[in-house]
């Protein structure tokens, strides 16, 4: 029984252990990686070597157990010592602490001493930090609205220079009664005012100093020196605020200009100053020039080349300061009480315009020796009696007065004087002309022999090729340059080409004609040469085309004449080949055989002199070829004359021997009168 149940429970026991370890096996591998205690475990196996029997390793869980126990005493009695220090710190923070309520209790006395003494003295660094503050304010203020001793020293004492400090100092003074008017908007207007007028006085004492000064400066001013002294160029600039000594200023300086320019054209003219000083070294005009033209040229060279002088020296001030300048005259004409109380507000508003400045600024300064060159050029116009220098000195004049337009502008004192000085000049070339033509009047009825030009006309076409020539050297500002010149032309050519029209018409026709191409061209032959003569040239062309119609017109008559055809040709000039006008041909004297062979004979004389002949009748033209042209011309005509004769004679023959039959038939024209246009041709070549 006990053996059966022995039997009985030992496979219990065995299904019992193997089920134990399998759930530890199962329970080991279902374990995870993961698990920090596994791993630890499974790190700490591994770094020990395992037992190679049984019960070591059936003892192996209490040996680590043991292990761990051992350990874990180790670290125990590491934190008793520690603990033990632990304690001996807690006992010396116990000792620091009383310490600090030692010192504490200390401070606490000594801050309820010392308290009244810090309250006072933060009391009195805020009392410092505002005197400071007011200090600065007060500096500030003095810098700022406050002229110094050597500030006002240096603005109104004539011993000290005009300088860059000086300059800086009237700008501070200037700055100090604009910023015057914020004083004035606030509670201290009394102190404003009294900085203010203070500050006026001492400005306005700094600008008599100024102008003072500008004055000595710019009366020894070299304008020959390219660069002018900065100084002077800054004070015109700085003056300018004061309309009025800017103005006075400039006046000032136009009369110290004005005399200095008249003195050096005075010696320049004559070796002598106005006051009687001579210069060795300087060549007079007077002198140097041997004719009206050079002594006028040199003159005027002179005053242009002082007029750009004084351009280029004054340049810099007005135009390269220019803007400064307008807006000084600006600021000094808004704080000019007087222009509002007369009523001309409108003047603050009136632009500087440098350019005009600077022009009239010249122009003031040559008007003295302007006027002397008027003086002296008006006596070279008056005395001159030649009609070509005078145009020539009246050109050179428009010259100079387009050049000083050019220079100074429209409203330019010396462009009046020019312009007076050139209408003067014209106005002395007509006389002349006018008068050189009222002495021709006898010549306008003598003809020549050669019918040609007459002495009269050369004489014009030659003073008519120096002007042109001078014209077309002269500078113009008419875009038509003919148009211009038009009225020189009039009064220089026109009533010399009419007088010799006038004698024309008093002669023969042939001649007439001749004497009018001959004087033709040589007048075309003059302006020719001049391309923007145009429109008259044409208008000779034209009638040079008219007297040669003529000419042509009389060699054709000298044809008919003297080829003894005329009868013949005017009295067939209007038949026509047809029967019923050439039956009544045979009853005309001038077709019966005789006369027919009269006239051919008559011709056959003619011919071969002919062209010889009708040259000879022209050989005053003094054109050969135009000669020849005319000559042929008129042959041409002849030539068609004949050919219609010829035309007619042999329609005449033609019927006539219809009408009486090959045996009855009368004498043919043609057979008296032999001659072809072919051969007429051949012999007037």
């Amino acid at each position: 029984m006990e053996d059966a149940r022995a039997s009985t429970a030992s496979p219990q026991l065995a299904l019992r252990g193997t089920n134990s370890l399998s759930a530890k096996i199962t329970s080991t591998l279902s374990s995870s990686h993961a698990d920090a205690d596994f791993r630890d475990a499974l790190v700490l196996l591994d770094s020990r070597p395992l037992p190679g029997n049984a019960k070591a390793r059936r003892n192996l869980r209490m040996d680590m157990q043991q292990k761990v126990i051992v350990s874990n005493a180790g670290i125990i009695a590491d934190f008793g010592h520690v603990a033990e220090h632990l304690e001996s710190i807690r006992a010396t923070l116990g000792q620091v602490n009383g310490i600090y309520n030692g010192i504490r209790q200390q401070l606490v006395g000594v801050h309820s001493a010392t308290s009244p003494v810090l309250s006072d003295s933060q009391s009195m660094l805020r009392q410092r930090a505002n005197v400071e503050y007011q200090q600065r304010l007060l500096a500030a203020f003095q810098s700022r609205f406050v002229l110094t001793d050597d500030e006002v020293a240096t603005l109104i004492s004539t011993a000290e220079p005009v300088d860059d400090a000086f300059f800086a100092t009237l700008s501070k003074a200037k700055n100090i009664t604009t910023d015057c008017e914020i004083l004035l908007g606030l509670e201290a207007q009394t102190l404003g005012l009294d900085i203010m007028d203070q500050t006026s006085k001492h400005v306005n004492m700094a600008f008599q100093k100024l102008y003072k000064w500008v004055q000595r400066n710019l009366k020894s001013l070299n304008l020959d020196n390219p660069q002018l002294n900065p100084s002077i160029r800054r004070a015109i600039r700085v003056l300018s605020e004061r309309p009025s000594l800017f103005q006075n200023c400039l006046d000032f300086f136009a009369d110290a200009r004005q005399r200095n320019l008249s003195d050096s054209f005075q010696l320049a003219l004559t070796g002598t100053s106005t006051g009687g000083r001579e210069d060795p070294s300087v060549k007079p005009i007077e002198i140097a020039a041997h004719d009206p033209l050079r002594y006028v040229g040199d003159m005027l060279a002179w005053i242009h080349s002082a007029t750009v002088g004084e351009h280029e020296a004054l340049e810099v001030l007005f135009v390269s300061d220019g803007g400064e300048i307008a807006q000084g005259l600006r600021s000094g004409k808004a704080t000019d009480i007087w222009q509002y109380i007369e009523g001309d507000s409108g003047a603050a508003d009136d632009d500087f315009n440098a350019l005009k400045a600077l022009n009239d600024l010249v122009d003031r300064d040559i008007s003295l020796a302007a006027r002397t060159l008027r003086q002296r050029v008006e006596q070279v116009i008056q005395s001159n009696e030649d009609t070509i220098l005078a145009y020539k000195i009246a050109t050179l004049l428009g010259f100079y007065r387009f050049t000083f337009a050019r220079l100074l502008g429209d409203d330019a004192v010396l462009l009046d004087i020019m312009s007076n000085l050139e209408g003067e000049a014209f106005r002395q070339f007509r006389s002349l002309v006018r008068d050189h033509i009222a002495n021709l009047q006898g010549d306008f009825q003598q003809t020549p022999s050669d019918l040609g030009p007459p002495e009269f006309l050369i004489d014009a076409l030659k003073q008519l090729e120096a002007i042109l020539q001078t014209y077309e050297t002269s500078v113009s500002v008419s875009s038509d340059r003919e148009t211009d010149f038009e009225p020189t032309l009039s009064e220089v050519f026109e009533p010399f080409i009419s007088g010799a029209e006038g004698m024309a018409r008093a002669m023969a026709p042939v001649d007439g004609s001749i004497f009018m191409a001959n004087c033709l061209l040589a007048s075309m032959a003059t302006l020719k040469a001049f391309g923007f003569i145009t429109r008259r040239f044409q208008a000779l062309q034209q009638k040079l085309d008219e007297e040669t119609t003529r000419l042509s017109a009389c060699q054709h008559d000298f044809f008919r004449a003297e080829s003894g055809l005329a009868t013949i040709l005017d009295a067939l000039k209007d038949v026509t080949a047809t029967s019923a006008e050439l039956s009544p041909l045979e009853t005309l004297p001038c077709l019966q055989p005789d006369a027919l062979s009269h006239a051919s004979q008559k011709l056959d004389e003619f011919l071969p002199s002919a062209l010889m002949d009708a040259m000879d009748n022209i050989r005053s033209l003094q054109d050969p070829v135009l000669a020849r042209l005319v000559t042929e011309a008129g042959a041409e005509r002849f030539c068609r004359d004949f050919e219609h004769v010829e035309d007619i004679l042999d329609a005449a023959d033609e019927l006539r021997g219809l009408a009486g039959g090959e045996e009855d038939s009368p004498q043919q024209l043609r057979a008296v009168f032999p001659r072809t246009t072919g051969e007429i041709r051949v012999l007037l070549k």
